[in-house]
């Protein structure tokens, strides 16, 4: 058997994910537009992990991050009719979390994530807390606990837009094009955070790089290792 022979089969699966998806995504919305009962409660039991994960990755506090949490569900019960399906509901719900992240920096005087890049504050120094569990993602699914927790450390003391792309891209396994709609960024400027963020964290992983580096798909991984 080569590559050639097994190739649509894959292909006819990623199509077949993707429809499920879409069709995923339109019944939310519409459940989400008739306020369907029992709805928003599945959705937090289904994301709440998910969600807790990005909001302490992206503020690096504990109190802080359950504090969004809360007013990100809150805005999903208000706006939910906001939601059309388009795109996946976790990219939706992420782009809530990353503007009220926005909005409370704001708050601080700070205009944008982009500003963290210039410098790091008060709240974008390292930080220790325990990452919220949920069922393995396909990263820890290859990955033991000590790296996982070097990863987790080692990605704490990246700035907040490296970081959040990195996170986004192998914790929440969100694509390119999603990353780019959550961040409201070019794709470019994605690309160029994810390449940008593997090559900062790597010589902090040690042995644990490799593992983290095969989460990236096949044409990054290598025009990384060309780049460096």
């Amino acid at each position: 058997m080569t590559i050639a022979s097994v190739r649509p089969f894959f292909a006819k699966a990623s199509v077949a994910a993707d429809e499920q998806a879409r069709r995923e995504s339109l019944a939310i919305a519409d459940g989400l537009k008739r306020r369907k009962a029992g709805l928003l409660d599945e959705l937090i039991v289904r994301y709440q992990h998910r969600l807790l994960r990005y909001l302490l990755f992206l503020t690096g506090n504990q109190e802080t991050a359950e504090d969004l949490f809360q007013e990100v569900w809150m805005r999903v019960l208000l706006r939910g009719a906001q939601f059309n399906g388009n795109a996946r509901f976790q990219t939706w719900l992420f782009t809530i979390a990353r503007n009220l992240v926005i909005d409370q920096r704001r708050k601080r005087t700070m205009n944008s994530l982009d500003e963290l890049i210039d410098g790091a504050g008060d709240d974008d120094r390292a930080m220790t807390f325990e990452v919220a569990a949920d069922d393995p993602t396909p990263f820890e699914h290859v990955s033991n606990l000590e790296d996982r927790e070097k990863i987790a450390a080692a990605l704490l003391e990246l700035d907040t837009l490296h970081r959040e792309v990195l996170v986004l891209r192998f914790h929440e396994e969100l694509s390119l094009e999603e990353i780019a709609k959550v961040t409201r960024a070019p794709l470019s400027t994605v690309k160029s955070r994810l390449y940008r963020g593997l090559a900062m964290i790597k010589p902090r992983l040690g042995y644990a790089a490799e593992r983290f580096e095969a989460r990236c798909d096949t044409r990054l991984g290598s025009r990384l290792r060309e780049a460096m």
